[in-house]
């Protein structure tokens, strides 16, 4: 049973309840149904259906979806997303359905690996900040309806700070202050965040924000689908590359790879100047650090609190 953010319980479809879904609604071509993974909210299940592979995921809630089906319609080569077919209700709760795209997890590459990628990777991230969402509005976490509740970036990076009542994750703040680790490093960090957000540019471009996580696919030193836009971000398209510098600790095959060096690196063969990065990545590893804490101390996830903590302060330069 899965608690929703309304207090109601979903009970995820089990393999062979889905099997069965997809064969009353597609009949006997259906095959190969089999579990695919699990997210934090969804449950997949890649099956075939004639000569074609799909994937349909189960969740209690709608949004990541509506906002997969939105991210869709910006792929492009260098940014491959899987198309969605399907959208709907069943089990008292939402699916989707999408092409399934091949590859290994990023996640899992070595260090050879990981820099053999790294062209690709930047290539989808430049890709990202190209994409037009000028008929969007707003910074900060979207909707599935592409709209952001912040009137600015220095806004929606501030709101680190608060426990929504409405979010999924309500009730994270109790649970941190509660901790072991307790809830002086987050608030040590985030006036660190404070300090540093008055001086950062009010860019505002398409940011996926959790490219870790199993939400990358590779084939062949290439990017061959990036998943899951449930935490898509509308602002500045910087805020990817620090997500790999400040998870990447947690990657020991990748501790060679300085992810901010190789990031000046790209930019600067391409041209583009990037003013303040480095302070700029800093203030969004922090950032990170600190919806880290926030989601693990709502999961109950002690041990990952305190990691998460720990390596925040030290980005923060709070460490002592």
């Amino acid at each position: 049973m899965e608690r929703c953010p309304q207090g109601h319980t979903y009970a995820a479809p089990t393999a062979a309840q889905a099997a069965r879904y997809l064969v009353d609604r597609f009949g006997a071509r259906v095959r190969d149904v089999a579990p695919l993974g699990q997210g934090a909210w969804s449950r997949a299940f890649a099956y075939r259906l004639g000569d074609g592979e799909y994937v349909i995921r189960f969740s209690a809630l709608a949004e990541d979806f509506q906002k997969d089906a939105r991210a869709a319609a910006y792929a492009t080569p260098a940014l491959p997303i899987p198309a969605m077919h399907e959208l709907g209700t069943a089990f008292g709760g939402h699916y989707a359905i999408a092409a399934r795209a091949r590859g290994g997890y990023l996640d899992d590459l070595d260090e050879a690996g990981m820099r053999g990628v790294l062209p690709s990777l930047f290539a989808a991230l430049d890709a990202m900040r190209e994409v037009d969402i000028s008929r969007t509005g707003g910074y900060g976490l979207w909707g599935g309806q592409g709209v952001a509740p912040h009137p600015s970036w220095r806004a929606a990076l501030l709101d680190a700070g608060r426990d929504h009542p409405g979010l999924r994750t309500h009730g994270w703040r109790s649970r941190l202050a509660g901790s072991p680790t307790g809830d002086g490093p987050f608030a040590a960090a985030f006036a660190q965040l404070q300090a540093l957000a008055a001086g950062l540019p009010e860019d505002r471009h398409l940011v996926h924000s959790d490219l870790l996580n199993f939400n990358v696919l590779v084939a062949d030193s290439r990017i061959s689908a990036v998943l899951d836009w449930g935490s898509a971000l509308y602002g500045d398209f910087l805020y990817d590359v620090a997500w790999l510098c400040f998870w990447s600790a947690w990657y020991p095959s990748w501790r060679g790879i300085d992810f901010s060096q190789e990031a000046a690196r790209h930019y600067a063969v391409a041209g583009w100047t990037v003013p303040e990065l480095e302070t700029r990545l800093r203030a969004y590893q922090i950032h990170i650090g600190l919806d880290g804490q926030a989601y693990n101390a709502f999961q109950g996830r002690w041990d990952a609190v305190a990691s998460i903590a720990r390596r925040t302060l030290a980005i923060a330069g709070l460490a002592g």
